[in-house]
């Protein structure tokens, strides 16, 4: 605690790193702000009643990602995600498209050229989405019958002034959220676009504590339980922390060489592989394409579409089997394009280093990448793991439906909490959980490095140089 409170005070202590924070502060301040403007044309209380109806599915999916824009369909509404998917497409498209392969090797302008085409590849899947949107929502009715958009807006200007004024509004909006990210990279601390989806994620908590304190005081929850799931929480974030901090490192070793009269190389290092090298991307894959069958039998209604989303719904069997397929597959997908160990072998190979015991150029890239797939299948079922845990522990496992009277003759001998769930309630779900502490590791890691760089500035007070700057 004392630590905790001498960092604090470091960090307002160091003129530019105040700033830096102060600056971040004002941008998410500004992009919550943003986040409750409603957009023109929708009538309020119609929309409410509808996402409450529509609650889950893909909705509830992108919603997390806006911070609730989607729900009040702000200027926000579309939040990140186009952005998000442009750099996707980017990475994809750089393992298969020479032009960008080259772009990516360049060093700092490949870089920026890179930015460049996934800033006007937003601002093209937010006019698509944001187009879709507006005739959707022409479409679509509330529970009580009410349109979500009134006859009078639906028919201004031929029928075309809703698209149009839809289009402008949520694409200016995606593309301030761009620019309120990029600017925090360059400006404040952390990753913009990170800082913007952790924001619109944690703006919930403090209502979910003070709602579950409620809770605890009319005795609708017990605090035994309480106690229970702060302890299961704190163990699982944890777990988070140490997965996503965890290397295997391989040693590498650089041959001397002797260039005139100076001696260069001869250092031992190693090679430091993430357990999760993919991050959270294939959780997100895995989500998103899980949760489109269960909206569109939801919009459909009819007797084969209901009978599939039910199979998709939390708590299914197929449910937990196609996200656990799921979360592996693009664990393996998404870790094969950001590493490549041949790149790697080649550059170890270039500079003079090499794996003892292992022979440099093909092999070494073999030996990488054996390596790399075993801890990759660890770190897919970690994600894997994290993101079933907490719906296993609030729905559990409906094994009634397996066929074959296998479904019975298990839910006659498994105990209820398995079958039917704890019914704990969890704030964070695991995509958002990793989601929350994988950012939140990152800007304390950056502000820890501002700290180490400023040391003598945040320390030595009395000693401090005049006319420097930190």
């Amino acid at each position: 605690m004392i630590n905790l409170v001498d960092t604090v005070r470091n960090i307002w202590a160091i003129e530019d790193l105040r700033k830096r924070v102060l600056f971040t502060f004002a941008l998410l301040a500004v992009y919550r702000l943003g986040s409750h403007i409603p957009t023109p044309g929708v009538d309020p209380v119609a929309l409410s009643e509808f996402f409450k109806a529509m609650s889950g599915g893909v909705f509830g999916f992108l919603d997390l990602f806006s911070g609730g824009a989607l729900r009040r369909l702000s200027v926000f509404a579309l939040g990140i995600m186009p952005y998000i998917s442009a750099s996707i497409i980017l990475q994809l498209l750089t393992v298969v498209w020479p032009y960008l392969e080259k772009l990516s090797k360049e060093g700092e302008m490949g870089r920026r050229k890179i930015n460049q085409y996934t800033r006007y590849g937003t601002i093209l899947l937010s006019v698509v989405q944001s187009l879709g949107v507006a005739f959707w929502l022409k479409s679509q009715s509330a529970p009580g019958g009410a349109p979500l958009v009134p006859a009078h807006v639906q028919d201004a200007v031929w029928g075309l002034g809703f698209p149009i004024m839809t289009v402008l509004t949520l694409t200016t909006g995606t593309s301030f959220i761009m620019w309120l990210g990029e600017q925090i990279s360059e400006r404040g601390i952390g990753n913009g676009i990170s800082l913007i989806i952790f924001a619109g994620i944690v703006v919930g908590l403090p209502s979910a504590v003070l709602t579950t304190v409620e809770d605890i005081r009319t005795g609708t929850r017990s605090l035994f339980a309480m106690l229970f799931l702060i302890v299961f929480m704190v163990a699982v974030v944890g777990f988070v922390v140490f997965m996503e901090r965890a290397q295997r490192r391989i040693p590498v070793q650089y041959a001397k060489r002797v260039v005139g009269r100076k001696v260069y190389g001869g250092a031992n290092t190693y090679l430091p592989l993430r357990v999760n090298t993919a991050g959270v991307i294939p959780v997100i894959f895995a989500s998103s394409i899980l949760v489109i069958p269960q909206t569109i039998a939801t919009m459909i209604k009819t007797p084969w579409a209901t009978a599939i989303g039910s199979q998709l719904r939390v708590g299914e069997p197929l449910y937990y089997i196609l996200q656990v397929v799921g979360i592996i597959f693009f664990g393996y997908f998404y870790t094969s394009i950001v590493f490549n160990p041949v790149d790697t072998a080649d550059n170890m190979r270039k500079y003079g280093g090499f794996i003892p015991g292992i022979r440099p150029g093909k092999r070494t890239s073999d030996y990488i990448d054996r390596v790399l797939t075993r801890i990759t299948f660890v770190g897919s079922v970690y994600l894997a793991a994290v993101c079933i845990l907490p719906e296993f522990l609030i729905s559990g496992v409906h094994v009634a439906q397996l066929p074959f009277g296998v479904g019975a003759a298990l839910d006659r001998a498994l105990p209820l909490w398995f079958t039917e769930g704890m019914g704990l309630n969890f704030y964070f779900g695991g995509t958002s959980l990793l989601i929350v502490v994988g950012v939140a590791m990152d800007t304390i890691q950056q502000i820890e490095s501002q700290l180490v760089m400023r040391h003598y500035d945040g320390f030595m007070k009395k000693g401090r140089i005049r006319g420097r700057r930190g």
